[in-house]
């Protein structure tokens, strides 16, 4: 085998894991009924692409190819197992020979599937979130663990207790009905938005954002959307294009961090922006014909709102600061989070004057929910560093490197602090 042909396939199909080994995954899972033989079926499948492709060239279409090689090589193995094990005799005779082509929607459909089994309401929310991170979206038990702040064994043994939980309680692999789907709606929208926020910002490593999650969320957000179209979850495909679009401007050509005041807004993506704004303004249109109900604003739609008015502004001394101070007013009457807190007392600064801010979040502070939180201190080192506070402003840049994960904010703080003298 020539060499400079090896490696454009091995390039090939390392680009294919990174984009398809999720939708080959959940297909998988419904064809052989089980999350490790699903696993194990894929691994093997990409192991044989490896070697076939570098001699064969790629397949027509390397989706259904691999789902095809993966069920398979799964049915031979339980097979020829079964001979010497009679406890999976009868599983063997339960798989058809005869497998039937995939078409995209089915696909799609086991994307939903896959998640809706994943946030069954038989696992514990903490499972829900751990299991949908690493099976839908491919997330290393390293990542989530950082993402919730737990030890990377701790989050492995949640993960494999929820696979034995959907496996010994039969829970099936399936969308929920019509009428079952609202009350499992939430769960599903809170692993959706903590997979894009790990795409968005990084939880750790060497790049600012993961285009690959942001994207991936925005996809299941469209399709659960699509399954059920309600408020809030319009309002998170709404805060997600919002938030996504200013992507490109986040970041210099180096890779360093550029933050919302400094950005270049002209690079932002119109058409999400345009279509976020549409999206928020249908929310809240459903919310208020709901007024009399117990319904409320939701969290989504409210920050998706937010979203909208830094969309609109024209530079940051243009928005109207006033006005996202308000909607986060709101926000903070339905979801009292110290991060919320930090968020507001960022936008009064901006309203108020950088001292009316810094008191705020010295009040959170003193809290103790956020004194590991890197984005806190490095809040109020920027507000101190305004009002030439300098022992202050290094004191918490320090206490922000300190706990930061990520280079890109890394780099950024240690040049904070170089400017300070």
């Amino acid at each position: 085998m020539n060499e400079n042909v090896a490696y454009p396939i091995h390039k090939q199909v390392d680009d294919l894991y990174r984009t398809e080994s999720r939708r080959v995954f959940a297909t998988l899972i419904r064809l052989l009924g089980d999350f490790d033989r699903a696993e194990e079926a894929l691994h093997e499948a990409f192991t044989v692409a490896l070697e076939q492709w570098s001699r064969d060239g790629l397949p027509a279409n390397p989706r259904s190819w691999l789902v095809s090689v993966g069920r398979f090589r799964a049915i031979d193995h339980i097979r020829r197992r079964a001979r010497f094990d009679a406890s999976l005799a009868e599983l063997a005779q339960q798989f058809d020979p005869i497998e039937t082509a995939q078409d995209d929607e089915d696909v799609e459909d086991d994307r939903l599937r896959l998640i809706f089994t994943c946030c069954h309401p038989a696992l514990s929310p903490e499972a829900q979130v751990a299991l949908t991170l690493r099976e839908v979206c491919g997330l290393t038990t390293e990542e989530i663990a950082n993402a919730f702040l737990i030890a990377p064994s701790t989050l492995a043994q949640r993960i494999v207790r929820a696979k034995a939980k959907i496996r010994d309680a039969r829970i099936p692999y399936q969308v929920p009905s019509i009428a079952d789907l609202p009350e499992r709606l939430d769960t599903v929208l809170q692993v959706i938005y903590l997979v894009f926020n790990e795409g968005y910002a990084a939880s750790s490593g060497e790049v600012l954002t993961r285009a690959d999650l942001s994207t991936e969320a925005i996809r299941l957000g469209r399709l659960v959307l699509e399954l059920l179209p309600d408020a809030e979850g319009m309002g998170l495909l709404a805060l997600m294009l919002l938030q996504e679009s200013r992507r490109t401007a986040r970041t210099s050509s180096t890779g360093d961090l550029i933050l919302l005041e400094d950005q270049d807004r002209s690079c932002w993506n119109q058409d999400y922006i345009a279509e976020g704004k549409a999206l928020v303004q249908r929310a809240l249109r459903q919310r208020q014909s709901r007024a009399l109900s117990s319904q409320k604003f939701g969290s989504y739609t409210l920050q998706a709102a937010i979203a909208a008015v830094h969309a609109e502004a024209t530079s940051a001394t243009a928005t109207d600061w006033a006005q996202i101070v308000a909607l986060y007013d709101v926000l903070f009457q339905i979801e009292r989070s110290s991060i919320v807190g930090l968020n507001r007392a960022i936008a009064v600064a901006m309203r108020d004057g950088a001292l009316a801010g810094l008191q705020q979040i010295d009040a959170i502070l003193a809290q103790g929910d956020l004194s590991s939180y890197h984005l806190a201190h490095a809040a109020r080192a920027d507000l101190c560093r305004r009002l030439g506070r300098t022992a202050e402003a290094r004191a918490s840049y320090q206490r922000a490197l300190a706990l930061v994960k990520q280079e890109p904010e890394r780099r950024f703080l240690e040049k904070r602090l170089q400017e300070l003298g």
